[in-house]
């Protein structure tokens, strides 16, 4: 597969204190290895690396990285690649709760003591071709590219219980999606998929119905009996 600048820069940035790239592990090409640590970086589509990272944990220690853009540029080309002058800045910013929308591939992996997921967000740009092959919400322009510019700050995820602070303190002790959605102003269908991983690490625990909507409570140890 081709492999991105964004992927490429974001090695780079990951071996900088001594890191290797591009090392065969068992059979496996990882993007970084830093001491004992195998990093691989992974943009999107965590469904790719569920064979190998299955494969890896119970004998490496694993650290997946996946930036979400907080700020980004759109750079738009011409069908014949040259750059017009288009340059124009998104108005979506990136947050670290989208990180939910892959890990919902595989939240189990958090409960495992080998693993480990870091968040870097970052300044980049998305270069754009008129092709007329692209989705109609891009008026028919591909992605093409992703690169980056800069990588803002950064957010390690050891623990299922780390996954908790993305909740705010706010939130009531018993809570649907809808009112998690509101609260932190993301739609509903992501706030979903918070609520499913969280069940799926032992985060969160069903606590009744609010008409057709499922209560969730924050602490299941609170829920025990």
């Amino acid at each position: 597969m081709k492999e991105t600048s964004l992927h490429s820069a974001l090695k780079g940035w990951n071996a900088q204190e001594g890191g290797q790239q591009e090392v065969l592990v068992d059979g496996y090409w990882i993007d970084v290895v830093q001491g004992d640590m195998l990093i691989e970086i992974q943009t999107r589509q965590f469904s790719a690396l569920k064979p190998k990272l299955a494969d890896l944990l119970d004998r490496h220690p694993l650290r997946l990285v996946h930036p979400i853009a907080q700020e980004k540029w759109i750079v738009t080309l011409s069908p014949n690649g040259h750059v017009p002058d288009i340059r124009r800045k998104s108005p979506r910013h990136g947050r670290p709760e989208y990180l939910f929308l892959e890990l919902v591939r595989f939240p189990q992996w958090m409960e495992h003591p080998n693993f480990s997921l870091e968040i870097l967000l970052t300044r980049e740009e998305e270069i754009r071709r008129r092709d007329g092959h692209g989705s109609w919400r891009r008026g028919g322009a591909s992605i093409v590219d992703r690169r980056l510019i800069e990588v803002l700050g950064r957010i390690l995820f050891t623990t299922p219980d780390d996954l908790l602070s993305l909740l705010p303190s706010s939130l009531p002790q018993r809570f649907t999606n809808r009112q998690l959605s509101n609260l932190i102003r993301v739609p509903l269908r992501l706030a979903t998929r918070m609520t499913y991983c969280l069940r799926s690490i032992h985060m969160l625990d069903l606590a009744g119905k609010s008409g057709r909507a499922n209560l969730y409570s924050r602490y299941v140890a609170e829920n025990k009996t």
